[in-house]
């Protein structure tokens, strides 16, 4: 039977393409809610709702899909936020599980894009019933037609068939929150989106008579409820202190718990049922041993659902104990007890990551799905506090039959028109292969397939090449042949020398840029700044300025010091070589060697050769 009082419906798109904004349009125009009530959560008029996270709102994007029920009439919608950016695809392929239909948002002026692509593909592996959103019509720069054409061609490439290729089409401005299914006709709210939920979006196909089916898709934890496993119900009921079989996706194997509570999402918070029956996505408190992919089932009766696939990762990072001499000075540093269980603890929750242990017994090879995906990670942990170190991103390579396989991922930059040979140039180098070019109203568009490992310290170049103006999209697309090695940092750095603080003197004459300021903690064997050749320079940048006799106030030089480059975490990471490290506290970012000692550095060279 169909359960018409329910729809599920998951808001996907690339990043940057307006979806959180129209989703918190959608919810000050349901009536569910008071206008000051919304703005009290973001603490302003323009924060975006649904982004809740600290990190999410200072990026700009979703990183965690977000669950909120609102209603329509007598129907019960639940609308599931989706991440934009293709590192956090490992959250998208499990919460789509969770819906029946998908709002598929492109930008009217950049169309689709890799990440477009990525969550249609995702979308019709599903079975989802997609309804394309050509969002920010408002935009001068909109070429809403040749969009429309443009996701078509996406639709039967990825081998649409002709139901869903006939897709429904709305027009919409999620900033403004307006939208039209009739460009002749001028859009005033969002009412359409609305219709297109009731109309569009099928309901959901259920047998509440059948034996209990629920696989969890999404894990949280409350300090007093402990960890709450989300999910929807396929089949059956799940109620209040009801007995469960829970049958784990990892082995198959059958333990027996009880339901504490029962969940259902309404509005924006959950609000505790006795019951929640097939068809309806909820949360379920007391069963602490279930992770994601698990089916809880009814007691006598544990029949697994099919398992959720997620995408391999293709980076990997070394995270090891903060060992720097400046550790314990500006956060706790992590034993690799402390470290291997808070690594332990993300992987409840974040299915896309993998673990390994590294070397060394301090050390642990963390795996995932691209520098953002690990970097986002990394900004947690020191937001709770901790100290770490990591090493440069590496690509995983896979053997198949012998031959070794590299990934590759899908390019697309957008730049002004005067700059776009600056950035073939930039991505041939490393290796990149054209594929395509097309140019609109000033900006050029152009499409690349590029090893992923080729990716590790593009953009900032990209950007400093571009003179800021590049964006930069990518997606993973297969793996290939193995090439040659891409070269390396093409410039050397300056090692301080000593631990000490720095002085203007004794980095006046240092060509080249520098990474610290004058009164700055740094120690030996710390990066403090880049010169033009390519070998490494240990420097003196500590030295105080010698007393003289003179006197006269115009008598001495002063020193004229530019201000250093800041480099922000993700960039630090794409800047070291193999043979350095990050150094991650709560209050700063230093790169370093390895080996701190020069010696050290010199014998290890020695043994290598």
């Amino acid at each position: 039977m169909k359960r018409n009082d329910i729809r599920n419906v998951a808001v996907i798109a690339h990043v940057d393409h307006g979806k959180t904004t129209l989703v918190d349009q959608m919810l000050r125009q349901s009536g569910l809610f008071r206008t000051e009530e919304l703005d009290k959560l973001v603490g302003g008029q323009h924060g975006l709702i649904m982004d809740s996270n600290d990190q999410e709102r200072e990026r700009g994007i979703t990183i965690l899909a977000k669950n909120c029920g609102i209603r329509i009439g007598d129907v019960k919608v639940n609308l599931i936020d989706t991440p934009g950016h293709a590192d956090f695809g490992g959250e998208v392929e499990r919460i789509l599980k969770m819906a029946d239909g998908a709002f598929v948002l492109v930008d009217a002026a950049e169309g689709p894009l890799p990440q477009t692509r990525f969550v249609l593909k995702k979308a019709f592996a599903a079975g989802l019933k997609p309804i394309v959103i050509i969002n920010k019509i408002d935009r001068p720069d909109a070429r809403i037609t040749d969009v429309h054409a443009l996701m078509f061609d996406l639709f039967i490439e990825l081998g649409a068939d002709d139901d869903t290729a006939s897709f429904p089409v709305i027009y919409a401005s999620g900033r403004a929150g307006v939208a039209t299914t009739d460009l002749a006709v001028e859009p005033k709210d969002l009412r359409p989106l609305f219709d297109a939920i009731l109309n569009n979006v099928p309901a959901p196909d259920v047998d509440e008579n059948a034996p209990l089916q629920m696989q969890v898709m999404a894990l949280q934890y409350d300090k007093f409820k402990g960890k709450i496993v989300i999910g929807r119900v396929f089949a059956g009921k799940i109620g209040k202190n009801q007995k469960v079989s829970v049958v784990k996706q990892k082995d198959g194997s059958v333990f027996q718990d009880t339901v504490v509570q029962v969940l259902e999402f309404d509005r924006l918070a959950k609000r505790e049922v006795e019951e929640i029956r097939a068809g309806d996505v909820c949360a379920v408190v007391g069963i602490d041993d279930a992770d994601i992919g698990d089916t809880i089932c009814e007691l006598d009766k544990p029949k697994a659902l099919p398992p959720l696939t997620i995408d391999e990762p293709t980076l990997d990072m070394v995270f090891r104990v903060n060992d720097s001499p400046f550790v314990s000075k500006e956060g706790k540093p992590l034993t690799s007890r402390e470290l291997r269980a808070r690594l332990d603890q993300e992987l409840q929750h974040n299915v896309a990551l993998r673990v390994a242990p590294g070397e060394r017994e301090s050390e642990f090879i963390v795996s995932g799905r691209g520098l953002l995906h690990l970097g986002v990670l990394l900004e947690t942990m020191r937001r709770e506090g901790s100290e770490v170190a990591v090493g440069k991103p590496r690509v995983i390579v896979k053997e198949v039959d012998g031959q070794k396989l590299e990934p590759y991922e899908h390019l697309v930059v957008e730049v002004p028109n005067d700059h776009h040979n600056a950035v073939m140039r930039l991505v041939l180098e490393r290796q990149g292969e054209f594929q395509r070019m097309e140019s609109h109203r000033g900006i050029t568009q152009v499409e690349f397939h590029i090893p992923a490992r080729s990716l590790i310290g593009l953009r900032t170049r990209m950007l400093t090449a571009t003179q800021g103006t590049a964006i930069m999209h990518h997606n993973f697309l297969d793996y290939r042949p193995l090439k040659s090695a891409a070269a390396g940092r093409a410039t050397g750095v300056y090692l301080s020398k000593n631990t000490a603080k720095v002085t203007a003197y004794s980095v006046d004459g240092l060509a080249g840029t520098l990474f610290v300021a004058p009164g700055e903690e740094v120690y030996e064997g710390q990066i403090v700044g880049e010169h033009g050749r390519d070998n490494d320079m240990v420097v003196n940048v500590t030295d105080p300025k010698p007393l003289t006799n003179m006197r006269a106030s115009g008598s001495d030089a002063k020193a004229v010091i530019k201000p250093p480059m800041r480099f922000s975490m993700e960039m630090a990471l794409e800047y070291i070589e193999d043979d350095e490290l990050v150094e991650i506290t709560p209050a700063a970012v230093r790169m370093r060697k390895i080996w701190l000692k020069e010696n050290d550095r010199k014998k290890l060279a020695r043994k290598q050769t």
